[in-house]
């Protein structure tokens, strides 16, 4: 038996008391990261020294003194926005991320992380209990299985002004690898339809943001016109908040359902492994590659295959997919992104070009299976 960690997101319904404490909560956490990021670097450019995060948190106490504000807020949240600035510094010394940068209050993006101690965090019939907020009301949409132990809660604002909280829980799981038993597919992506299968199997995905483009244009257009600030302004900024929080709630929901389908229907799923920035980039193909967030739904691919026992394999971005003949393997010298039927030249063969690819993608695949 393995441990393995989920998470559960829900609405929160807090009232206008817990509203207060939680939006005091984001700014004191923020305050707590730029303190202390602001000492480290001052440490470091005239002393050349470091500071690690046990003696950060030993500070934090003699801060809390000085502003007792930061004593009506959830300790735990103020821990772990230290422990947040020290993965941060970490991940720039592995050189997976840029140096920190202060957080703004002007940022979209609000939340902090508290930790489950002797029961703080509970979910009670429609309610969920959480430090200094009580019981608050969520919207449960799915349950918790009562073996899966909550680990910590994240509670988070979005632009359009719901709360939300994204509970992590740990449980334990024998998961029995399922053999491909040669039920295997290849995925290829397609700018248009998400992705084309070895099937032949068409995403058909809806576009969601091509289709409220317009919509979220003229609505930005609103928001300039109005005095920055204004009553009219912030209203006119939650329309164009909520445009896109309707995008974001439409595209998970379709990749969830079609991640689901497809880990359910195969046992192996062969993806390439492709640089979706800088795809963007060098086609200018960025809305269109937002859009389709390919890099999402492999994630969804990956971790709901996982707990099932299956697979999901990436082959190199540099396999020639498109411009091999799934027929006779020959490969075309020159391809344009116009030619959308594969026409062999030595075998004679014409085939749609995302389906030849899509073959070639579950052959490649095939070799590289773990079971």
């Amino acid at each position: 038996m393995k441990k393995y960690n989920l998470a559960f997101r829900f609405r929160i319904y807090p009232n206008k008391e817990q509203s207060n404490i939680i939006n005091a909560t984001f700014g004191c956490v923020r305050l707590v990261y730029n303190k202390f990021l602001a000492k480290r670097k001052e440490l470091y450019e005239s002393e050349k020294k470091s500071i690690t995060y046990n003696t950060q948190a030993k500070e934090l106490p003699l801060l809390k003194n000085e502003l007792l504000f930061l004593k009506e807020v959830d300790s735990i949240a103020l821990q772990q926005s230290l422990k947040n600035l020290d993965t941060a510094y970490k991940n720039f010394f592995k050189k997976s991320a840029d140096f920190p940068k202060f957080k703004s209050k002007k940022s979209s993006r609000k939340s902090y992380n508290t930790v489950s101690t002797n029961g703080n965090i509970r979910i009670e019939s429609n309610s969920i209990k959480l430090p200094k907020l009580e019981l608050v009301k969520i919207k449960l949409h799915r349950a918790i299985p009562q073996n899966y132990i909550i680990k910590s809660a994240t509670i988070s604002q979005e632009p359009n002004g719901a709360y939300y909280v994204s509970i992590l829980t740990e449980f334990q799981k024998d998961i029995k690898e399922v053999p491909s038993d040669n039920n295997i597919v290849g995925l290829d992506f397609s700018m248009k339809e998400l992705f084309v299968s070895s099937d032949n199997q068409r995403a058909d995905y809806p576009r969601f943001f091509r289709k409220l483009e317009a919509k979220l244009a003229k609505a930005g257009k609103e928001l300039s016109r109005k005095v920055k600030f204004s009553s009219n302004w912030n209203k006119a900024k939650l329309k164009v908040a909520k445009i896109h929080q309707s995008i974001k709630n439409s595209r998970k929901d379709f990749l969830h359902k079609l991640s689901r389908e497809l880990v359910t229907k195969y046992n192996a799923i062969i993806i390439e492994d492709l640089n979706m920035r800088g795809m963007s980039a060098a086609l200018n193909f960025g809305k269109s590659v937002a859009d389709n967030s390919w890099a999402m739904f492999t994630v969804m691919l990956k971790y709901k295959a996982m707990f099932l026992g299956k697979q999901v394999i990436k082959v190199d971005k540099w396999f020639p997919s498109s411009k091999t003949c799934s027929i006779c393997g020959n490969i075309k010298t020159e391809l344009a992104l116009s030619e959308r039927v594969y026409k062999c030249e030595h075998c004679n063969s014409e085939i749609d070009r995302d389906l030849n690819a899509s073959i070639n993608i579950r052959e490649a695949g095939r070799t590289l299976l773990a079971y």
